[in-house]
This record gives C-alpha cells, structure tokens and sequence, in this order.
C-alpha cells in the first residue's frame, strides 16, 4: 500500500512540475503572438539603427539581471550561489511579463529562497526588503535627476501635440467601485488581517538590522537598487541614440525614470502598456518627436522584454525540471 501511496505522489508531483513548466511558455506564445506586429515593427526599426550603440544598449540590458541578483543577495543573509542567482532573475524577469505588478518575478524568487533554505516568512520579507530599497533607490534617482536637471522636461509641449486628456466616467466608477469593495474586505478582516501585518514587520525589521549588521550585504542591497534604474535609463539612453534622437541624454533619463515611477503604480505585466505610453509622453515633453520617441520605446521593449521572453521562459523551465524552484 505504501508503494502505490509513493508512486502516485510522485506521479502528482511530476504532473505538476510539468504543468508549471507548459504553462509559462504557453503563456509567452499568447503573448508573442499577440504583439507580433510591434516586435516585427520594433525590429525593423532597430535593424537601420546604430550597431555600436545597439551594442551597448545590449550590455546595459544584461547588466539589469546583474543588478536584480545584487540586490537580491543583498536582502538575505545566506550567501547565494551567483550563477544560479543570476539564472533564477533571468527567469523571473520573463515570469514578470506575462503576470500583473510583478507576481511572477517574486513568486519565483520566492521559491528560490525557500529552496535555499529559508523560512516562507524570511523570504517574503526579504522581497519586502528588497521592494523597498527598489523604491527608494528609484525615488532617490528621480529626485536628484530633476535637482540636476530641473528643465529636461516641458509639459507645455506634450499638451501642444497631445492636447488635453479626456474624462472617463466609467474608468472613474469601476476605480470607486473596487476601492469601496477594497475598504468593506478591510474592515470586515481588519482584525486577522492586522495580526498577520503586525509579525510580518516585525519579520522585515529584524531581516533589516541583520543585513546592515554586514557592511557587504547592505552595499549589495542598496547598490543594486540604485543600478536597477540606472541601467534600465541607460538602456533607454543608448537606444535613443542608436535612433538619433536630438534629445540630451540628461532628458532622455530623466524622461524614464518619471514615466516608470508613474507607471509602476499601474498593476500591468512589467508596465507593458502603462510604461510604453507614459515613457513616449515623457520623451515628447523632453522634445524628441512623436516617431522617434516611439521608436525608442520600441527599441527599450525588444531588448527588455521580447528578445530575452523565450529564453527567459526556458531557463525558468529549466530551473523547474532541476529542482531549483
């Protein structure tokens, strides 16, 4: 009886393991298949573009990886392996483009840190740790950016082209509708609710003080949360090179950084769309034309999110099949 018990969990256990290895990439070719016109769009453009400056737009891309991994470390105290750290922020990147507000990404690293060894509860709060050092350190960029440069942007402009935004009545109404209903769970379930939120912080600020208590893990921490942004503006920088935008590298930076602070308050898969809008409108008001703005975030999207989608699902089926998450 005991050996018909261990085979049929071991078959779920593989009928499950395959389901989440299918599923991602089924996912990924809905989604390809559903923005093949502005891949195909995007690559086009981008084949008449600057090879050199294509060049390093690519680097800059691979070193957003390495600046997730950094600061992941940094939000543990357990040392990490580098390599398969890196690989499972690779996959969680591609994980983030098919799932809202970043669920994929995090319950990715997630698993990973629980098949690390640490608790459930540790590796929230090292994702909640690693969240807001992400927060800060891109509020931290905008700010000192637009001390810096308090004139790369020019609202007037983007008015002139795009005129005023209209009203959306039923946008408005489903908004307050959900809010209501978000303020009724609240209150019913506010008890437990705060039960659970009160050992969580305590979970996150004993996690705090353990990783500044080691001068390289806090390095990591807030390094590769300052990086992250920095490199994805660099991106952004070098693609609009590579297009020939005439806008100052200073405009095009900060042009990014205020449309991913504002986009990131959008629950959409990787800002796709909320992002793609506000950074067009954000280049606009640093002067750049509508094509060639359009043109950059075209770039951005291929070198960001669809060139590395596929390989990104398979390292994430990968992992899977190795036990890693």
């Amino acid at each position: 009886m005991s050996i018909v018990r261990n085979e049929g969990a071991l078959w779920q256990r593989a009928s499950v393991r395959s389901t989440v290895m299918v599923v991602p990439v089924v996912a990924v070719a809905v989604v390809l298949a559903s923005k093949w016109t502005v891949i195909d769009s995007g690559a086009g453009r981008l084949g008449s573009a600057d090879g050199e400056w294509i060049t390093v737009a690519c680097l800059a891309a691979v070193m957003t990886w390495v600046c997730s991994a950094t600061a992941q470390q940094g939000a543990v105290v357990p040392a990490l392996p580098p390599g398969r750290l890196l690989a499972v922020q690779f996959a969680a990147s591609a994980a983030n483009h098919v799932l809202p507000a970043g669920v994929g990404g995090n319950a990715v690293n997630l698993r990973f840190l629980v098949r690390r060894g640490l608790t459930p509860t540790g590796a929230l709060a090292a994702l909640a740790v690693r969240a807001a050092a992400a927060v800060v350190g891109r509020m931290t960029l905008l700010l000192a950016a637009l001390l810096l440069y308090p004139d790369a942007l020019h609202v007037r402009r983007a008015v002139a082209q795009g005129g005023t935004v209209p009203d959306h009545p039923v946008l408005l109404a489903v908004g307050a509708a959900a809010a209501a209903v978000g303020l009724f769970l609240l209150l019913r379930y506010a008890r437990r609710l705060g039960a659970r939120v009160r050992g969580f912080v305590v979970s996150v600020a004993q996690d705090v003080r353990e990783v500044h208590r080691r001068r390289a893990r806090a390095t990591a921490l807030w390094g590769g949360a300052l990086a992250f942004p920095a490199m994805h503006a660099a991106v952004v920088v070098t693609v609009a090179r590579a297009v020939h935008m005439p806008v100052p590298a200073s405009g095009v930076a900060v042009a990014y950084l205020c449309a991913s602070t504002a986009a990131g308050w959008l629950p959409t898969p990787a800002g796709l769309g909320s992002l793609d809008a506000a950074l067009v409108l954000a280049l606009v008001t640093a002067g750049a034309g509508g094509v060639d703005a359009t043109s950059t975030v075209l770039g951005y999207r291929l070198l960001t999110t669809w060139l590395p989608l596929v390989p990104g699902v398979l390292v994430l089926a990968l992992l899977v099949r190795r036990g890693e998450l």
